[in-house]
């Protein structure tokens, strides 16, 4: 039976990530591709979800989340950014903060109405948008900081400019926005209708002494801004799809009708094991000298290699660039990376305006110890 079906996302393909986790697994490679750590969750935060299981929590949480939850968060944030978000009405539990960025863009973008997208970028952005009607605007991150032009930001705004979307740390660059960055988009958005949508899930992985740049940090911009956040990236269980979005109360009223209909409530006992692993701030508070030690550990192996890089300033990815080894375009170098070297990776360009090819690699750190120096041997040898 043919049936007269007419396609949303018509030019939409398999994600790169499904792509190169087959070739990984096809040729046997060390899968440095997808974002997802392969050593063990923290026993403490595994043995507290047994707990709630065992103690009866199996049926549907509170649509928002549960509350004392929302309250730890609610002090987390504030502690860390001095930003207080009322647990009642604007602080919701998410499936992930993937979900959290799909409830913020399907409740507030209409039809026609513009969403500025920093490129590259996060592969949900795009395609959210577009199944709301919305008009993508692209923008490029400068090379090779992955920067922003302020310059090409003012120039795109218009009077159907509705959105801005932002991720610091940035995937998949590994880069951070500074201070001057939000100020910037402080002053640009003052007196407008404009909202913010930031994507901040690896908000716990800035390095060097740096500290993360939350929109949370900057009265005039939280008050137009989503702020989506991880517990999958934080605490190494991307497999219990935890997260959770802040917004003032006006935000997250229209941001709950979208996402009671979707998902209406996350794990019950993943948010009781959470609120109680969340009780010790230690728990977070260093995860960032825990991970830049496994950067330092792969770039290390990676000191007699013909990549170059500038090491990452936040998230566990790290840009590797391949220019002085070969002239191939960045996917057939990545698939014969794995095939050849057995070492799998992503390429940029599927994430740049145009496809536009700067020989970048991107791959995951947040691996065992022994996983990241087989891997830097294998890469020493291209």
């Amino acid at each position: 039976m043919d049936l007269d079906l007419i396609s949303k996302l018509p030019e939409h393909k398999p994600s790169i990530f499904m792509e190169m986790n087959r070739v990984a697994a096809q040729y046997n490679a060390i899968n440095l591709a997808q974002g997802f750590p392969d050593f063990d969750v923290d026993p403490e935060l595994i043995r507290l979800h047994q707990e709630a299981l065992t103690q009866g929590h199996n049926q549907y949480a509170p649509m928002p989340g549960v509350f004392a939850l929302r309250e730890a968060i609610s002090e987390k944030t504030e502690k860390l950014y001095g930003a207080h978000y009322h647990p009642e009405d604007e602080i919701t539990l998410t499936t992930g903060a993937s979900q959290g960025l799909f409830a913020a863009i399907a409740a507030t973008i209409h039809p026609g109405d513009e969403v500025i997208i920093f490129k590259p970028c996060f592969d949900s952005y795009e395609p959210i948008v577009k199944l709301q009607g919305g008009v993508p605007v692209l923008l490029p991150l400068e090379n090779p900081d992955f920067s922003i032009n302020w310059a090409a930001f003012d120039a795109a705004i218009t009077s159907k400019t509705r959105m801005v979307i932002i991720n610091t740390p940035h995937n998949p660059s590994g880069s951070i926005l500074l201070e001057g960055d939000l100020k910037a988009l402080d002053a640009r958005l003052r007196n407008t209708n404009i909202l913010v949508l930031s994507d901040e899930v690896y908000e716990h992985l800035v390095f060097d002494g740096k500290i993360h740049q939350s929109v949370c940090r900057y009265p005039g911009l939280m008050e137009r801004s989503f702020v989506c956040a991880s517990f999958g990236k934080t605490f190494h269980i991307t497999g219990w799809r935890t997260g959770y979005c802040l917004a003032p109360q006006a935000l997250m009223k229209e941001f709950r009708k979208l996402h009671e209909f979707t998902v209406f409530a996350v794990s019950h006992a993943a948010q009781i094991a959470l609120l109680n692993y969340l009780k010790n701030p230690e728990h977070y508070l260093h995860l960032s000298d825990y991970i830049q030690r496994k950067r330092d550990l792969f770039l290390s192996g990676l000191t007699n290699s013909r990549f170059t890089f500038k090491p990452s300033a936040g998230t566990y990815f790290q840009i590797l660039n391949y220019s002085q080894i070969t002239e191939e375009n960045d996917v057939d170098f990545v698939h014969r990376l794995a095939k050849e070297y057995g070492v799998g990776g992503i390429p940029i360009s599927v994430f740049n305006i145009g496809k536009a090819d700067h020989k970048q690699l991107r791959f995951c750190f947040a691996k065992k110890d022994e996983t990241l120096l087989n891997a830097a041997e294998r890469l020493s040898k291209v």
